[in-house]
């Protein structure tokens, strides 16, 4: 178990079951949008994958520089940026594969939401995938308290930006995204609802 812990880290169990179906290969290009301290990159640096990533807290950055310099020691420092996903650097069509793990939720409103994802899926190359988890509104509808634009206040007493299953869909078909899987979503002891949200890019 300790072994499997210093292979994969605390990776989401999610992005480890598109790891086991194969969509994320070896010679990809990866770029995780608000990496944090890279708490999904572990496995990643250390099969050698060409690792990316952005979050606008530095010193998330800085800790997960120190992790990429501990586990895959070629990677350049620039890789991981201090910036924000709506507006990093990275140029267009650069990866092929995003991650975008308990980061949407944060957005302030529907403009933001809009933007961190776009901001994403920017980067990410024509039939690329965008593998995306966040909180939802999905069988939590009577459990949650509107406090603003899309902004709910949940039973476990954070506030959060939630989205449902029309607007994923809608928001796919915006960016011309085709979902490859089923969203999915786990509801955790009536706290929060957390969906899986996964798709290609055309």
């Amino acid at each position: 178990m300790h072994d499997l812990q210093g292979q994969f880290g605390q990776i989401d169990i999610y992005l480890f079951d598109q790891i086991l179906r194969g969509r994320v290969a070896p010679g990809m290009r990866i770029f995780d949008a608000g990496c944090g301290h890279g708490r999904n990159l572990v496995y990643l640096l250390r099969e050698g994958f060409e690792v990316f990533g952005v979050d606008a807290d530095a010193r998330a950055i800085n800790a997960v520089r120190q992790l990429s310099r501990s586990l895959a020691p070629a990677l350049l420092a620039g890789n991981f940026r201090a910036e924000p996903i709506e507006a990093s650097s990275f140029p267009d069509a650069y990866a092929d594969f995003a991650i975008s793990s308990a980061v949407l939720h944060f957005a302030r409103d529907d403009q933001q939401f809009d933007a961190m994802l776009r901001g994403t899926w920017r980067v990410l190359k024509p039939g690329g995938i965008l593998f995306c988890r966040l909180t939802s509104s999905i069988g939590m509808e009577d459990q949650i308290e509107r406090v603003g634009e899309r902004r709910f206040l949940l039973p476990d007493g954070s506030e959060r930006y939630l989205v449902d299953e029309a607007l994923l869909t809608k928001v796919a078909a915006e960016l011309g995204g085709q979902l490859i899987d089923p969203l999915k979503t786990t509801v955790v002891q009536n706290q929060r609802a957390m969906t899986t949200w996964v798709m290609r890019k055309a």
